[in-house]
């Protein structure tokens, strides 16, 4: 039997705690964002005092939330697939639940680009008139 060994950056950032800010700046987000989704209890920081205190779980989980925003998902879909992790040591659950909802979410990407498409077309198709009365007139 083999086991894992963390690196020492790797074991001192599983530890690690952030502030709000800092947590912010690394993640490329406001501070209202975090307390956001914190609102929506997609994250559940610890507290020193009266301040938020973000630890390693905190900052994977907001990364796992804002690609899922990025890449379409509901704040609701995401706290779904979020929760899953927490009851599914397997996660079995959790990535058949992640398959469909990628499969949900590539189906409506690609009938948004039939759109769009459609969308270009016709109006490449008026540029084109466009260009043709004005050449006409101006001949």
């Amino acid at each position: 039997m083999s086991s894992v060994r963390l690196t020492e950056a790797e074991a001192t950032e599983s530890v690690a705690l952030y502030s709000v800010s800092q947590l912010a700046r690394q993640l490329g987000v406001t501070a209202r964002t975090i307390r956001f989704y914190e609102d929506k209890q997609l994250i559940s920081p610890q507290r020193a005092g009266t301040t938020r205190v973000y630890t390693y779980r905190d900052r994977a989980r907001l990364m796992l939330i804002l690609r899922g925003k990025r890449l379409g998902f509901s704040l609701r879909e995401i706290k779904e697939f979020l929760d899953l992790y927490d009851v599914d040591p397997a996660h079995h659950v959790q990535l058949r639940q992640l398959l469909a909802g990628v499969r949900k979410r590539m189906g409506k990407l690609r009938e948004q680009r039939a759109a769009i498409e459609e969308s270009l077309s016709e109006l490449t198709e008026i540029e084109r008139q466009c260009e043709e009365v004005l050449a006409s007139r101006n001949a």
